[in-house]
């Protein structure tokens, strides 16, 4: 018999320019760690918090700022499982289980990388279109369902 996997609980933001709903680009960045590996911010649910505390947190640790209108929130927690070099890296966990996202960077929010830890080195704001060709492999598929839900919503 397989044993459980292990998921750390995880929020995850997929972050709208000021400029949204006249244009509808996506925020994705670049890990300082990965060159090449590109993803949406994310980050654990510490102990006592609910998700949005910890998106509020997690985005301001990540890229400086949460001056952000939460539009949507993905019904369902989602859960994919590292690849086997990250896996080691991140034991005792299997993988993340993730409640996402979507929100609106307010017009005066500025984005700032260069955090007490930082985790990002570059970013942009790109296309939905764009987006799966552009993160990570392994997190393709969470990222198809997350965006897909989101346009069937009406928002992006």
């Amino acid at each position: 018999m397989e044993k459980e996997k292990n998921y750390r609980p995880n929020v995850a933001a997929v972050i709208l320019s000021p400029s949204y709903p006249l244009e509808c680009r996506i925020f994705i960045a670049q890990r300082h760690d990965i060159h090449g590996a590109w993803q949406f911010p994310q980050g654990g649910i510490d102990k006592g918090e609910v998700p949005k505390q910890a998106l509020l947190r997690e985005l301001e640790e990540e890229i400086g700022t949460n001056s952000v209108e939460i539009l949507c929130e993905h019904p369902e927690w989602l859960s994919y499982d590292f690849p086997e070099n990250i896996a080691k890296k991140m034991s005792p966990y299997d993988g993340q289980i993730q409640k996402y996202f979507l929100v609106r960077l307010k017009p005066k929010a500025k984005i700032n990388l260069n955090t007490k830890h930082p985790e990002f080195n570059d970013y942009r704001f790109i296309k939905q279109e764009e987006v799966l060709d552009s993160v990570n492999h392994f997190k393709k598929a969470v990222y198809n369902k997350v965006l897909k839900y989101f346009k069937e919503e009406g928002f992006i």
